[in-house]
C-alpha cells in the first residue's frame, strides 16, 4: 500500500446532527464518531490538512436545510481554521471551491469518511478519483441507512454499507478501516 504524504488531507463529509434525525431510519455503525475523532486526532497531531464538508439541503422538510438546527456540524467536529465548504448536492466538487482549494495546496491524496456511505461519501469519492485524486474511504469511519429498492425490497444499513464500499473498492478508492490507514500512515 501507498504511503500518505505529510499533505494528505482528511475530508468528513455530512457529519450533521440532521442525521440523528429518526425519518432516516436506523443506521449502521455506531462506532463511526469515535473513528473518526481518532482520524482528527492523528491528522491534527501531524499537522496534515483537514477539510469539513457540509450538506444544506434543498429539500423542503429535510433536516439538513440551512435553516434548521440539523444543518450544524457535529458539535467540536471542526476544530480552528479547518475550513468548512457547504454543498447543495451529493458531490462535495459540485458547485464549491474545494477542488480548486486542494490544487492550490497541492494536495493529490484524499482520505473521506463520514455521512452517508452510499450517498454523499461515494459521489464524492467517486468524483475525487475521477478528477485525479487518490482516494481512500475509511470503512469504520462511514455509515448509512436503510434503503428501499425500486421494487420495495428492504436493505438494512449495514448492507447498503457494504455494498457501497464495495462499489468503491478497487475502482474508486481503497477502502480500508482507522487502524490499517493509521498504520500507513505511521510507516
Amino acid at each position: 500500500m501507498t504511503e500518505l504524504s505529510d499533505n494528505t488531507a482528511l475530508i468528513t463529509i455530512d457529519v450533521q446532527a440532521g442525521f440523528d434525525d429518526p425519518a432516516w431510519g436506523p443506521r449502521n455503525n455506531p462506532d463511526m464518531e469515535a473513528n473518526l475523532d481518532t482520524l482528527l486526532a492523528a491528522w491534527r497531531e501531524a499537522g496534515r490538512p483537514v477539510f469539513h464538508v457540509k450538506h444544506h439541503s434543498t429539500e423542503p422538510d429535510s433536516p439538513l436545510r440551512p435553516d434548521q438546527p440539523g444543518s450544524a456540524l457535529r458539535e467540536g467536529l471542526a476544530a480552528a481554521g479547518e475550513p468548512v465548504i457547504t454543498k447543495n448536492v451529493n458531490s462535495a466538487f459540485i458547485g464549491t471551491d474545494l477542488e480548486s482549494r486542494l490544487k492550490t495546496e497541492g494536495i493529490t491524496t484524499l482520505v473521506l469518511a463520514g455521512l452517508t456511505t452510499d450517498h454523499c461519501v461515494s459521489t464524492t469519492a467517486r468524483m475525487a478519483e475521477n478528477l485525479g485524486f487518490t482516494v481512500y474511504v475509511v470503512a469504520d469511519a462511514t455509515a448509512t441507512h436503510e434503503r428501499t429498492g425500486y421494487d420495495g425490497t428492504a436493505y438494512d444499513a449495514a448492507q447498503s454499507h457494504a455494498l457501497a464500499l464495495a462499489h468503491l473498492n478497487g475502482e474508486f478508492a481503497t477502502v480500508l478501516d482507522t487502524a490499517t490507514l493509521l498504520g500507513v500512515e505511521a510507516k
